[in-house]
């Protein structure tokens, strides 16, 4: 089984997507020690007398490091095993397909590259039953090992089980202590496929450099992150965002409580988002909402502009990096930054904060 090539440090889409990019940067990385979500149900969410738009969450607009684990080892790639023989090609002739996750083996539960291979190994050329994930389907496969001309049993199949990389935090819910992120999913950097989450944590993050955004060339900040020490857990990757419970003194008292708007009352004009393109520091810069788009639970919610003279200075506009930025509007949290437009990157797309903050709701419940 080989491993997935380490891709470090240089940064990769997550996804891309028609004409516009999802601003979180990612690299690829082994799986590291991680805790496992073990935070009970939030005291206090919505419910039908209280609307998710009637509550107050903390706009943040902070980067982090984020690291997630999988659920299961996911396939990125098909490859021959250059046997004595010529090419063998056991995962691909057993049904295995790019974007298929791996679950189980021999009846075993596998969710890291080393114990795919160590069962590899152990079997040799003994066939392996392997259940795995194509999207909403369960399958069953049986596939057998090959020796490669240097002696190892291989079955010819990328994997990964593992993300890290840099996203700004959107709001943290004091009543609760959930926060939510990106405002779209976390997804592998070669099948685009939303990485299933076992389990994940957010670091302390410091923004070191921005290539500025051109036509047809999106920018990107650039930060380290302290992989030592988190700062809270993860309990959900959705495609509206990724969402975790972190404590209270972790975001300290420096901003107020807002309203989370409900979507009538979001307007096109003028707007502000918040952003750290700049060490540690989080920046208020002007923006103009364009265009709100119909009714509906995506990350396209509303077109924005970047009109802030600093902003489009010091970045060109949007970059990847600021997915999750927060979005106000008339003293409410409106929304959150997903995308840029590849051709003009003072322009991209936002999430309405009420799709984000109901699926926070929805994904911590169903966690438990």
């Amino acid at each position: 089984m080989e491993q997935e090539k380490k891709k470090g440090p240089g940064v990769l889409w997550l996804a891309v997507l028609g004409a516009a990019v999802c601003l979180s940067l990612s690299l690829a990385g082994r799986r590291a020690e991680a805790a496992a979500v073990t935070a009970s149900a939030p005291a206090a969410f919505p419910t039908a007398a209280q609307p998710a738009a009637a509550r107050t969450v903390i706009p943040l607009g902070k980067a982090v490091g984020i690291k997630l684990f999988s659920d299961g080892v996911l396939v990125v790639g098909l490859s021959p095993v250059e046997t004595e023989d010529g090419a063998s090609y056991p995962g691909r002739d057993c049904g295995l397909k790019t974007g298929d996750v791996i679950t189980h083996i021999n009846g075993g539960e596998v969710d890291t590259i080393e114990e795919v291979q160590a069962l590899v190994a152990r079997c040799e050329d003994e066939p392996l039953t392997i259940q795995a994930v194509r999207g909403q389907r369960q399958l069953q496969l049986t596939a057998a090992a090959v020796e490669n001309s240097q002696g190892v049993y291989q079955l010819g199949v990328w994997l990964r089980d593992s993300m890290a990389g840099i996203g700004t935090m959107t709001f943290y819910d004091p009543a609760s202590g959930v926060f939510g992120a990106l405002g779209h999913g976390i997804n592998d950097v070669d099948t685009a496929m939303l990485m299933p989450l076992e389990s994940g944590s957010i670091m302390p993050a410091s923004v070191s450099e921005v290539k500025k955004g051109a036509s047809g060339a999106p920018g990107e900040l650039h930060g380290q992150f302290d992989l030592t020490r988190d700062l809270g857990t993860l309990y959900a990757n959705t495609n509206l965002g990724i969402f975790g419970q972190m404590p209270r003194e972790t975001v300290g008292n420096a901003v107020d409580p807002v309203e989370v708007a409900s979507r009538g009352q979001v307007e096109t004009g003028p707007a502000t988002i918040l952003s750290n393109i700049r060490g540690d520091e989080v920046e208020e810069f002007d923006v103009k909402i364009t265009h709100l788009y119909p009714a509906g639970d995506g990350t396209r919610s509303m077109m924005v502009e970047v009109t802030d003279p600093d902003l489009l200075s010091a970045t060109g506009g949007i970059v990847q990096g600021m997915s999750g930025s927060p979005i106000l509007q008339n003293g409410r949290l409106v929304g959150a930054v997903t995308h840029v437009l590849v051709n003009d990157p003072t322009r991209g797309y936002g999430i309405l904060a009420e799709n984000m903050l109901k699926q926070a709701v929805g994904e911590k419940l169903a966690a438990g």
